[in-house]
């Protein structure tokens, strides 16, 4: 595992599936696959894609549920996923936020915000297959 000054870590409940998934829609570069005794995987890191960024994607039991599963049954969750915002989220850099908008949108992603312009530099916002959100900045 590269190791880096801060390395975000992810919950999912079907780990496997949200790494191909993310492979697929955000860019990113699968890395290291991790199993239990059992053959459950309860860890995936992925490349960010600039080569210096690792992201860990980790299953912590049957229990957890998905921040999209989640809002199914619980109204607040509901009520506070309908803004935009990135609550929990993770802000990646890209090269060009508009095409890889288009990317994750042909995946399937739930765009939240259309590219536009900030302070912070040109962004949009999405949503994983899991309900994890995600902002995309131009760097």
């Amino acid at each position: 595992m590269r190791q880096s000054g801060v390395i975000p870590l992810r919950t999912y409940e079907d780990v496997d599936a949200a790494a191909e998934w993310l492979v697929r829609a955000f860019g990113f570069r699968a890395g290291e696959r991790h199993e239990d005794e059992s053959g459950q995987v309860i860890a995936r890191h992925l490349d960010a894609g600039d080569g210096d960024s690792t992201i860990v994607l980790g299953w912590v039991g049957p229990g957890y549920h998905s921040p999209r599963r989640h809002r199914e049954t619980c109204q607040a969750s509901r009520e506070w996923q309908e803004t935009v915002a990135i609550i929990d989220g993770v802000a990646v850099f890209v090269d060009d936020v508009d095409a890889h908008c288009e990317r994750a949108r042909s995946a399937g992603a739930r765009i939240l915000s259309e590219p536009e312009d900030s302070p912070f530099g040109r962004r949009y916002r999405a949503e994983d297959a899991e309900g994890q959100r995600w902002m995309f900045l131009q760097g």
